[in-house]
């Protein structure tokens, strides 16, 4: 009885502290209403058949069940941080694996490999969220959703219960496996931080994420080269890969940030393939784009 009381209280300190540690730092502080999500009341969480008391609320977006992860690892015995630089949660789960997942971003970092996810984290009220089945998989949990009695059942997988390939039991590896993220190069994202650096350095880290998407997207566009070098040094388009500027630009951390979360999916400017500062650049060609957006000095347009 003495053990048991002793493993609760063990268990207690571990969610106590993942729950102190995501609040501090100053995270993107936004409500659940206005990302769009709506709270699930009336949602039954259960481990291993036993009822768990969460604090925070579960959300509902898009018709998907949402759960703050510093409750839910926590209740796996995983380690968490919180890079409030990066907004990045990491994870280290009792089966050895990392998981490192950034806010608003898409691509999850899983050991040593990069997956994406059909929806990305965001962060609201203070707390960092992500689709259930999302992380019940991440975390080798099978998980079951009854939408009629509102109740998560999620079971957790023996450690000893082990495969060559995982580590685990096959009928839980996580699915988002099967979905490697495209690759990028140090070097793309070198000359990405470089451009976006001499482009937006005095901008926000919101400003610098839509120039590093606008070279993104142009990457994509048949209209443009279909490389990051290509973009860049294409033409007359980004005059400081001409005249030395970039080859002596020294990206900032947020520029770095940004372009790094630009490669691993996260856009904030949907298709845009132009920017410019609507006091500087006039004519009829900048009149005649849509303006998508608007960051700071600049007008994200197509």
């Amino acid at each position: 009885m003495i053990r048991e009381s002793k493993l609760v209280s063990r268990h207690m300190l571990v969610i106590v502290l993942a729950l102190l540690l995501f609040c501090i730092g100053p995270l993107s502080i936004v409500s659940a209403q206005e990302v769009g999500a709506s709270v699930a009341n009336g949602v039954t969480i259960k481990l291993d058949g036993k009822i768990v008391k969460i604090t925070d609320p579960v959300l509902v977006l898009d018709g998907r069940l949402y759960v703050p992860i510093a409750h839910i690892a926590a209740m796996f015995d995983a380690n968490i941080s919180w890079d409030k630089d990066n907004e990045e949660a990491t994870i280290h789960t009792v089966f050895k694996d990392k998981i490192v997942l950034g806010n608003g971003v898409p691509v999850v970092y899983f050991n040593d490999g990069r997956y994406r996810m059909d929806v990305a984290p965001f962060v609201t009220d203070g707390r960092t969220y992500i689709p259930l089945r999302h992380v019940a998989e991440l975390l080798h949990a099978k998980v079951d959703f009854s939408p009629e009695d509102k109740i998560v059942d999620l079971e957790t997988v023996h450690p000893a219960v082990t495969t060559e390939n995982y580590g685990i039991d096959q009928t839980v590896t996580p699915s988002i496996l099967d979905k490697k993220a495209e690759p990028f190069s140090e070097k793309d994202l070198l000359l990405l931080a470089k451009i976006t650096q001499v482009e937006a350095g005095y901008e926000s880290y919101e400003g610098q994420l839509g120039i590093a998407n606008v070279i993104l997207n142009r990457v994509k566009d048949f209209r443009f080269p279909d490389s990051i070098y290509g973009v860049i040094y294409s033409g007359n388009q980004f005059p400081p890969a001409h005249n030395g500027l970039l080859d002596k630009s020294k990206p900032s951390a947020s520029v770095l940030r940004a372009a790094k979360d630009a490669l691993n999916g996260k856009n904030n400017v949907e298709n845009a393939v132009y920017f410019y500062n609507s006091k500087v650049s006039k004519g009829s060609f900048w009149s005649s784009l849509k303006v998508i957006v608007t960051i700071g000095h600049h007008s994200f347009a197509k």
